[in-house]
């Protein structure tokens, strides 16, 4: 396996799903004390999602509070409390073509607008005989980071 030619620099997001965003958001916003900083809403993705907020400047992380749209249509973003992480990318492009070629999944839809503005793919919660390697179980969603916050991780290391 050649050099990894990307860096992972750092969480950019938890997704949480439940039937009801509002009960997540008396944990999330109320009791812990989150900010709501934005709102995304995707029949195509099935889901209505509130985007919440901590830390900020470079090392913000979102946590997404997601319901379904429709409960009987998939994806089905509820039925997995912990629907997917999200990792900075310091170069999303070179890195979905090193992965793909070294036999990570990807799900399908490619490298597309996320709901916050940023490119974003997927790799697969599950492996097959052509792709070998996947998140075993675990949605993971690759998004590439804008340059603060590629700027920012770097001063750190």
């Amino acid at each position: 396996m050649s050099q990894r030619p990307f860096k992972v620099l750092g969480i950019q997001q938890i997704a949480i799903g439940g039937p009801d965003k509002m009960k997540m958001r008396k944990l999330w916003i109320d009791m812990l004390g989150l900010e709501i900083t934005g709102n995304f809403v995707s029949e195509r993705e099935n889901v209505d999602e509130d985007i919440a907020a901590m830390g900020s400047g470079p090392f913000k992380v979102e946590v997404d509070l997601m319901q379904p749209v429709d409960p009987e249509k998939k994806p089905a973003v509820h039925t997995t409390p912990l629907n997917h992480i999200g990792l900075w990318i310091d170069d999303l492009p070179t890195a979905v073509e090193w992965l793909s070629a070294n036999g990570v999944r990807f799900a399908p839809g490619g490298i597309r607008k996320g709901a916050a503005g940023f490119d974003i793919t997927f790799l697969h919660p599950k492996a097959n005989a052509e792709f070998p390697i996947s998140g075993e179980g675990v949605l993971i969603e690759l998004v590439q980071a804008p340059p603060a916050v590629v700027e920012a991780f770097a001063k750190l290391a």
